[in-house]
Formats: structure tokens, sequence, C-alpha cells
């Protein structure tokens, strides 16, 4: 379960004072929460009431008398709607159904092929999350909102991509807007490694501020979160590393159309494609993870030598930005110590000694779970919002 009265990477919720009191599961009397909030008492039984009928709050065990009858005590009702949660990669994706506190339901893992475009992706996106819904004997009416991590930019604040590089087909598509002509609940879209650093930071490093998080697969990018709260920029591309050139990649073409690209020289295709030059035959960032597996050694200098490259590019970020964590994710981070061996070898050597001081590098802890925790976070945040909130009200009346 995820602390969620903490407030996120996402930042505090904005939910009305009354509510986010309640948010963490601790139980409390009209009387608390009226010396809490500094509201009148009848305006407390008012919100109280409104927030009863929509199931959000529930009654729990009266508190211990003083004499005379027991106050009611109230907590936040994590079963009262639940959300979908969907991390979408270029090749696989997990989808899940989550309660208000994050906890996974039920999901879905399975193979995925993104540059099959966005009608065919999600109308298997809709199928799967109305098949899960009756998996756990739940209605649509039920489902309160659901979160979408894509693998390329995404303009947040219309949950549009913007010339996804590994998606043919999707630029500018309204993902919103077809989601909603399906499942009829506000959608929440962002780039994957955003969701992926949002999920990672609430599952592992609840109390970090400062975090990178890296994904290593078909492509290369990163979340960043400064200050506590997820950067994306003012186009949402913030963190993409991926397209960063290096020395090392001096004239590798790259598909965005530039030369050098980091991604070029260190993604799962790219040490796959150097592995077949070298005579292997090796076709999938899963053929090299299973080969470091074996102990090939060709496949394990080949990832060492990209953790290396990717340990180039975050040396400059470890300086700018000075987080204290640095997650590894993705299908290549499976070939774990190896990969971060690379990394470390190059950041511990060249960041200057105070910002590596108390800087972590490790693999994620969240692993396979971290984009779909970060979808539903995206999801549950905007549920408890003033704003997802009134709007369960008004369709209460």
């Amino acid at each position: 379960m995820v602390d969620l009265s903490r407030g996120s990477a996402l930042g505090t919720s904005g939910a009305s004072e009354l509510f986010q009191l309640m948010r963490n599961g601790q139980p409390r009397t009209r009387a608390e929460l009226a010396n809490l909030t500094g509201m009148a008492r009848s305006t407390v039984a008012l919100r109280v009431d409104e927030l009863m009928k929509l199931r959000l709050i529930s009654a729990v065990d009266d508190a211990i008398s003083t004499g005379g009858r027991p106050s009611s005590q109230f907590a936040l009702n994590p079963s009262a709607r639940v959300v979908g949660a969907a991390d979408l990669g270029a090749t696989h994706a997990t989808v899940a159904i989550t309660d208000l506190n994050g906890v996974t339901l039920v999901d879905h893992h399975g193979p995925l092929d993104i540059t099959a475009g966005p009608d065919a992706v999600l109308t298997w996106l809709v199928e799967i999350i109305r098949k899960l819904l009756a998996d756990i004997n739940r209605d649509p009416s039920e489902l309160a909102a659901i979160g979408i991590g894509l693998p390329g930019p995404v303009e947040h604040s219309t949950g549009r991509p913007t010339n996804p590089p590994i998606m043919p087909g999707w630029d500018r598509f309204d993902v919103p807007g077809w989601v909603q002509q399906h499942l009829a609940v506000p959608v929440l879209v962002d780039n994957d490694v955003n969701i992926l650093a949002i999920g990672e930071q609430a599952y592992s490093w609840p109390e970090c501020k400062d975090l990178i998080f890296v994904k290593v697969a078909t492509g290369i990018g990163s979340g960043v979160i400064s200050g506590g709260l997820l950067q994306r920029g003012s186009q949402g591309v913030a963190g993409d590393l991926g397209h960063v050139q290096i020395p090392r990649g001096a004239g590798t073409p790259c598909h965005c159309g530039n030369r050098g690209c980091l991604e070029a020289m260190a993604s799962g295709p790219a040490i796959a494609r150097q592995l077949r030059d070298a005579g292997i035959d090796v076709q999938t960032g899963s053929d090299i993870v299973e080969l470091v597996k074996r102990g090939n050694v060709d496949a394990i200098q080949a990832v060492r030598q990209a953790g290396r490259d990717i340990g180039e590019v975050l040396t400059s970020w470890v300086s700018l930005i000075n987080p204290s964590v640095i997650a590894i994710g993705g299908g290549m981070a499976q070939a774990g110590e190896h990969l971060l061996a690379g990394v470390r070898e190059v950041v511990y050597a060249r960041a200057m000694p105070l910002a590596t001081e108390h800087l972590t590098i490790v693999q994620s802890a969240a692993a396979g779970n971290a984009g779909v925790i970060g979808a539903s976070m995206l999801a549950i945040h905007h549920v408890l919002t003033p704003e997802g909130i009134d709007s369960m009200v008004s369709a209460q009346k």
C-alpha cells in the first residue's frame, strides 16, 4: 500500500482539508475534524455526510468514551471506487485495477506492439480494463479514472503524444478523448518514464525528494523528481536523456533523425546490433539478458559498456540536479549488476565528490510494478482533487 497522506511527486492533491485529514486511514471524529480544520461542527457534519454518501469515507470503530455516548469515527474507504492503470511500452504492457490506496486488485501482463497504432492499442486496452473489472466483480460505474503511461513524449495537459519517435501514427492523437468514448471517466496520460519515476518513489523511496528513474529498454528515457515534484518541462520532454549525443556514438544514426544519440548506442536494440556485428546471434533485449545470465563474456562486456555510456550522460545530470537516488529499470536492467556497474564506474569517477557523497545508484525495487503504481497515482490524484470530488458529488445529485 502507498501512503497517500504524504502527497507524492504529483504534489498534494489539493482535496478539501477535511478529506485530506482522512486520507491516511487514521480514524477521526467529527469533533476532531472540527478542531483540526477550524470549521464549524455543523459544516463538518454536512461534509462528512456528503463524503459518506459517496462512500469515500466510512464509519469505523467508535472512539473511547469520556462520558456519555461514544463519538463515531470516520476514515478513507479505499474500496469506494477503483481506478485503471496502464503502463504501455514499445513491446510489452501491464494493466491493473487498483483501489484508492493504490493497492493492485487484479492485473494483466502481456506483449504489445505500440506500432500497431492508437486505434488497435487503445481498443485492446479498453477490452482489458473491462475484463479486469469483470474478474473482480466491479461494475464499470465504479471506475473513477484511468492513468496511462506511453513510451514517448506526451503533452500532459492534453494527454496527446508529441512526435513520439517509436510510436508511428500516434502524433497528436487524442488518447483521453478516444478512451472516454468507451469508458466515460477522466483519463490521465503521461510519458512512461514519468509514471515509472512516480511509482518507484512512492513504492521504494517515499522520503526521497530528488530522484532520477532511468528506463533502459527498446528506448532510453528518464523521469526526474526534483524538490519532491515531478519535472515535466514546458513541453513534457524533461528527462529525455536517450537523445543526448555521446562521443562514442559519433556518426551512428538514430531513429529520431540525429546521429550519435545515447539510445543509438546503449538501448536494447543497439546492444543487440553490436553483438550481431560481432557474430553473435541475438535479436532482442531478452536474448541479451539471457546471454548475460549464462555468463557470455561478449554480452556482459556490451552491457557494461552501455552502462558506461549511460553513466556519461548521467554525470552531467548529477551535477545539475544533484539527486540522492538514481534507479535503473526497464528490460535491460534485468542484466543486473553488469549494467549498474558501468553506470557507477563513470558517475562516481567523473562527477564531483560532493554530488556523489550520498548518491545511491540501484536497480529499480518496484521493477515491473513501478509503471502501474505510477499510473494509478495519476488517476487517484485526479479523483481526490476538489474537482474530482465535486464531479462525483454532482453526479450523485
